[in-house]
């Protein structure tokens, strides 16, 4: 009697699986969003084989001591920025997924990196969106090398893995896995069943042959990656190419790095000739107007393993509503309004019938909690219309206790301030070096009022 092939209903928005099908999935509350998946072992001539992700099972039992801490090189992706968000370069045998909008350059970042990686590995570039032919045509705008790099055009997991069991390439691509799909999983292409299995066939062979895979994953209209959330466990690094139409400025930020730091920021510029890596991006993203106004200051945000000097607006304006607006392009908007009602309790200073908007300059996201006081200072700087200084750079932490709280990596930062030339400097008092910077006025402060008299304002 045959067995019967089991089967599990999978949610396409959150991956969230059911043992039936049902109308509504209970963990994202979104309505007919499940399908169904088959399941089963992975055969080979009749037998069943035991492997998971990481490849082959091995069922012996090791101590760590027992375990070969050999270190593997890593394959420089010739571009410095890349190699920075990798954590120094690409490890044989993992899997790197990238994503971004239509448009920001992924595909072009990938053709340039394996063009130049096909001098001296072997490079494998499959496509299942794109020709061959538009692939060869990009590289000649491009003036990219073109000798060397082998081009498949292939939407079948299975002939992929064939072909590049016989290839053997180091750098394996795969442009992109919502196109990709398997003749045993009876869904469409894209679907949260076929976008999971693709990709487990993959990566399992990458760790078994140590190619170094790299996938290239859509997202979403809130500008996450779309697939499974088992998707984002498989892998081992996630990068994420952010950038607007309207500036030829891209970021590529690491969110997840088995190898490497996360939160790590590449810089590039969009040029004629692709993308070409700003190694210095603190100068873009200073470049300030020779007569500075009110509301702007620069601060010292950590990304990742480096500081970055931006810029930081705000405006602040008569409010003609019942509720005035706060809008923040670049931060978190719940922090504004808890850094007012501090300015309030602890300041003396209330804009409750004032629109608030800040801004940081150039598109960069601050996700860390060191740009409090220079929000502060250029919300009182815009609404009392006073000018910061120009050579001033502020950061820190404020809390509800109106305390300025250090941050870490202070004296790194400070370096950073005066190598663009700041001779002052606003920060917690935790975080006043022992030693003097040369040419640097730092100033300490603990409270919100104290730092609102530093600034002079």
């Amino acid at each position: 009697m045959a067995t019967k092939a089991k089967s599990a209903f999978v949610c396409n928005d959150c991956g969230a699986d059911y043992n039936k099908w049902q109308g509504q999935c209970t963990e994202c509350h979104a309505w007919n969003t499940l399908s169904e998946i088959r399941l089963g072992s992975p055969t080979r001539g009749g037998k069943t084989l035991r492997s998971g992700f990481a490849g082959a099972v091995d069922s012996a039992v090791k101590t760590l001591a027992d375990i070969a801490l050999d270190e593997v090189p890593r394959i420089s992706t010739g571009t410095g920025e890349l190699d920075l968000v990798l954590g120094g370069g690409l490890v044989p045998g993992s899997c790197v997924l990238l994503g971004g909008e239509p448009g920001a350059g992924k595909s072009t970042v990938l053709l340039q990196t394996l063009c130049k990686l096909a001098e001296n590995h072997s490079a494998l570039y499959v496509t299942g969106e794109e020709s061959p032919q538009q692939i060869a045509m990009r590289a000649n705008r491009l003036g990219l090398p073109t000798n060397k790099l082998e081009v498949m055009a292939e939407t079948s997991v299975e002939t992929v893995c064939a072909i590049a069991e016989q290839k053997r390439p180091k750098i394996l691509v795969v442009d992109s896995i919502q196109v990709m799909h398997m003749e045993e999983v009876a869904s469409a292409p894209g679907s949260v069943s076929q976008v999971r299995e693709s990709a487990a066939m993959l990566v399992r062979f990458a760790k078994q042959s140590g190619t170094v895979l790299i996938l290239v994953g859509h997202v979403t209209k809130d500008g996450s990656l779309a697939g499974p959330k088992v998707l984002e466990h498989m892998i081992d690094c996630s990068l994420m190419l952010e950038g607007s139409s309207d500036n030829h400025f891209r970021t590529l930020r690491s969110h997840k790095n088995r190898f490497g730091a996360v939160n790590e920021l590449g810089v590039f510029a969009m040029t004629d000739k692709g993308l070409r890596e700003v190694p210095n991006p603190s100068a873009i993203f200073l470049q300030r107007a020779e007569e500075i106004s009110s509301g702007s200051v620069v601060m010292i945000i950590w990304e990742g393993t480096r500081p970055l000097l931006v810029e930081l607006q705000a405006l602040v304006d008569d409010s003609h509503l019942g509720n005035p607006r706060r809008v923040t392009v670049g931060l978190d908007q719940n922090r504004l309004s808890m850094l007012l009602a501090v300015l309030h309790r602890h300041g003396g200073i209330s804009v409750g019938d004032q629109d608030v908007f800040v801004n940081v300059v150039g598109g960069v996201k601050v996700l860390e909690t060191s740009a409090d006081l220079a929000l502060i200072l250029a919300v009182i700087s815009s609404f009392r219309d006073k000018t910061l200084p120009q050579d001033l750079v502020v950061f820190g932490e404020v809390g509800l206790a109106g305390e300025i709280r250090p941050v870490a990596n202070g004296q790194e930062r400070l370096r950073e301030a005066a190598k663009h030339g700041f001779t002052r400097a606003i920060v917690p008092a935790g975080n006043v070096p022992k030693q003097p910077i040369k040419g640097m006025t730092v100033i300490g402060v603990r409270k919100v009022t104290e730092a609102l008299e530093a600034a002079s304002c």
